[in-house]
């Protein structure tokens, strides 16, 4: 592991845009599932991309796509292969936190390129933007997503923003079937960074936890009760990690009643006297849109909201 923390305030590099005709590799650093070559192969050349399939993808070792040894090695290989213009998880599920401390940052950093993921693929995020300093996107997953047939805002949300049609000065667009919620109104400049929010508090106390200074957070879940999103949120207030927060941007919390969770929210963030939005359609929900992690962005929560203040993408 190459150890080169890079500041939160930083700007975060740009990386090269998805080009027409690209090449996405599909790397399973998590869980296994299950992957229809076919249909995948097809589905990413009808909208003119092909695919590289890395070896890990058709392995499982219990709950693992493959043994650590293999998921690292694609993970490094997918980064070195120059012809791989983007990288997609095929699934969540656990074991990217196994990786960590094994992972060539040096490498991904000298071959940035989008990377695509998310749930436990957090891990991932926050250590690159720790380590490496380039942005990611925490975005659809291959099999559950993508090949999911999700609704069409997540497709156009991943390829829009991937392909560089979402520029600094562009406001995030969200469907307005799903309304947002100011929780507490206010503007705010910072870094877009976060996910999975039990990822996040489970890397608290390691090399590998977010750096929350200047930060917007974005956190979202699945399958925990709302005692253990309190749980989660008091963890990390007591770590010291949301006095250090500008925002935050709440995503879907699968399962949880949403005016319970909204006065959690109040009941937690308000003393913190940041603006903060809730109900952003990204994580576990249909439609997933893509999210720049490690980006430089304006939260306003009294206008809803989310203006991107850097481009992400360069196009070569």
């Amino acid at each position: 592991m190459t150890v080169r923390p890079t500041h939160t305030l930083f700007p975060h590099s740009a990386v090269p845009a998805l080009p027409s005709e690209g090449l996405i590799g599909v790397i399973a650093p998590a869980g296994p599932a299950g992957l229809d070559t076919d249909k995948a192969v097809a589905w990413m050349r009808a909208r003119g991309y092909a695919l590289r399939i890395f070896p890990g993808v058709y392995e499982q070792d219990g709950y693992l796509a493959g043994s650590d040894d293999v998921r690292l090695n694609d993970l490094h290989a997918a980064f070195a292969d120059t012809e791989v213009d983007a990288i997609i998880c095929l699934r969540g599920g656990y074991g990217t936190p196994r990786l960590l401390d094994r992972i060539d940052f040096e490498l991904l950093q000298n071959n940035a390129k989008p990377f695509i993921g998310y749930s436990d693929i957090t891990a991932l995020h926050v250590a690159i933007s720790r380590y490496a300093g380039f942005v990611t996107f925490h975005g659809p997953l291959l099999n559950a997503d993508l090949l999911g047939e999700k609704q069409k805002p997540t497709e156009s949300s991943f390829f829009n923003m991937l392909r560089g049609q979402v520029k600094a000065g562009s406001v995030l667009s969200h469907p307005v079937a799903w309304p947002l919620t100011t929780i507490e109104p206010g503007i705010a400049h910072g870094r877009l960074l976060g996910g999975n929010l039990s990822m996040i508090a489970a890397t608290m106390g390691t090399p590998f936890e977010m750096e929350a200074e200047g930060v917007i957070l974005f956190i979202e879940d699945i399958n925990e009760p709302l005692y253990r999103i309190d749980r989660l949120l008091t963890h990390l207030r007591l770590a010291g990690t949301l006095g250090k927060l500008r925002g935050v941007l709440v995503g879907d919390v699968a399962g949880v009643d949403t005016f319970a969770l909204e006065r959690l929210l109040k009941q937690t963030l308000e003393p913190l006297r940041i603006p903060v939005l809730a109900g952003w359609r990204s994580g576990h929900c249909d439609p997933n849109l893509t999210l720049p992690m490690g980006a430089l962005v304006r939260l306003d929560a009294g206008k809803k909201e989310l203006v991107l203040e850097q481009d992400v993408v360069v196009k070569r």
